[in-house]
């Protein structure tokens, strides 16, 4: 007898859940037809539309588009701190040499952590943003050069090539005006100035490339007029002619 009565229940409460499925769909479909808005109504069943076209898009992740993009920038990350560090070492000895030659400051892996978030977030709700293959591979071409830059800056600098601005003179440390130091006097500068910005441009990271062009050229903006006040102090008039010469080989920075 329970058992029946239990049965009868559960049939009943079928029978309510299809008669009330009926009717919601009969009212939404009737106040979408007739101009009737409900905002709460409306907010969740926009919400469920917005997370419905969301979802399938986080297969762009894996898409080829993100895979190429992606594996280059980890690429030239890691190649370009890799190569400074073993430059370092190869140039002053590894017991002259900390890990602060890796060039790997909180600050650089903040912007690093946010530039992969816009990239994320850009490619999953704009996955078309990331198609344009001729911005992507100029912002390609801006990390190669950059990187070549740098690295004939810091080998043909030799032993006077630091991380550090030096503040004292020292036996080690000469005016290099040859080379690559001919075009530019900060070649390390402009390479990474040209490498950081190629970055982003190669991820089609527009917020990114205007963040890290302001940010890494203020930097640099600031650094260069401290670092060249120690090079007047340590080669006096030579470098004043040296100075008027050649460009700082950054943007805007006399």
């Amino acid at each position: 007898m329970r058992f029946d009565c239990f049965a009868q229940n559960l049939h009943d409460m079928s029978v309510l859940k299809h008669i009330w499925g009926d009717v919601e769909r009969h009212f939404l479909a009737s106040t979408s037809c007739s101009g009737l808005s409900f905002p709460g109504l409306t907010t969740v069943n926009q919400s469920q539309i917005s997370i419905r076209s969301i979802v399938p898009n986080m297969a762009q992740l894996f898409s080829y588009t993100a895979c190429r993009q992606l594996s280059q920038m980890f690429l030239a990350v890691i190649f370009f701190h890799g190569s400074e560090y073993i430059l370092a070492v190869g140039i002053h000895g590894r017991s002259n040499v900390t890990l602060k030659s890796l060039l790997i400051s909180k600050h650089y892996l903040l912007a690093m952590v946010f530039s992969l978030l816009e990239y994320c977030v850009e490619i999953i709700l704009f996955p078309g943003l990331k198609e344009h293959w001729w911005i992507s591979n100029l912002g390609l071409a801006m990390v190669i050069i950059g990187e070549i830059i740098r690295k004939m800056a810091v080998i043909t600098a030799g032993q006077s090539f630091t991380h550090l601005i030096r503040t004292h003179p020292s036996e080690h440390h000469r005016l290099i005006t040859n080379g690559v130091y001919r075009v530019v006097r900060h070649p390390g500068y402009c390479g990474f100035f040209i490498w950081s910005v190629g970055t982003q441009i190669m991820l089609c990271n527009p917020i990114s490339t205007i963040a890290f062009a302001l940010v890494v050229w203020r930097f640099f903006a600031q650094r260069i007029p401290y670092e060249e006040y120690f090079l007047r102090q340590f080669f006096g008039s030579q470098y004043e002619e040296y100075g008027r010469r050649i460009p700082s080989g950054v943007p805007f920075v006399k």
